[in-house]
């Protein structure tokens, strides 16, 4: 079975606590955060003061997804604010190993992101000290992109990789999610699926939105 997780970077901050708990009503499981600092990714979006803000007002999962680089630094100021879990860029962190184990000695659940031409081999030695493998489908920066099709092979490899080593880690996607794409991933193997701008969105409410996902991934599974 797979979770979906809402990504608040296509959220309206104007009334960003509302749509949180109007995706809680819809029945996604984690939250999303992107964080991004304007030099790994191209664009800056929000930080620590934004995870405090929202913490009061759900009591699901949050999943912070740092877009920076030098994560290091920040980690503790994200547990403090109230995530759940924290998910570095291996493309970031020399010592990646040293910035897994320190966001577990902080008490929370430590994850990896590779970005779209970054090869799963350098996954090797760090798999079995992670609790998710997100697999960037876009280049990072922006939401709206459209899915990169040779993910799709990507995460069928990982999922192999995964359970060829007894691996509970979850199985992470971002980018490019929707009605086209959610059962092709979730297909490949996924067990989370991030959806921004097909949930948050005018052209319908974010429990139809929600809905629809759900129904074409009940197809394949």
């Amino acid at each position: 079975m797979y979770k979906l997780a809402t990504s608040i970077l296509s959220a309206d901050f104007a009334c960003l606590g509302q749509q949180v708990q109007e995706a809680e009503s819809a029945n996604v499981e984690w939250i999303h955060v992107d964080v991004m600092d304007g030099h790994f990714v191209p664009n800056i979006t929000i930080g620590p003061l934004v995870v405090q803000a929202i913490r009061p007002v759900t009591p699901l999962f949050l999943d912070v997804h740092l877009m920076i680089e030098q994560p290091e630094r920040y980690l503790a100021d994200f547990v403090h604010a109230g995530a759940d879990m924290l998910t570095v860029h291996g493309e970031t962190c020399p010592h990646l190993h040293r910035t897994i184990e320190q966001i577990k000695e902080l008490g929370i659940k430590a994850g990896v992101a590779l970005n779209p031409s970054t090869p799963l081999a350098t996954l090797e030695e760090i798999l079995r000290y992670v609790d998710l493998v997100l697999i960037m489908s876009v280049n990072p920066g922006f939401g709206g992109q459209r899915y990169i099709p040779s993910s799709t092979a990507k995460i069928m490899r990982l999922r192999l990789m995964l359970d060829s080593m007894g691996s509970k880690a979850e199985l992470e996607v971002d980018g490019g999610i929707n009605l086209a794409t959610a059962a092709e991933v979730v297909g490949a193997g996924a067990t989370v699926l991030v959806a921004g701008s097909a949930i948050f969105n005018k052209k319908a409410s974010i429990a139809k939105n929600v809905e629809q996902i759900r129904e074409v991934c009940r197809q394949i599974i």
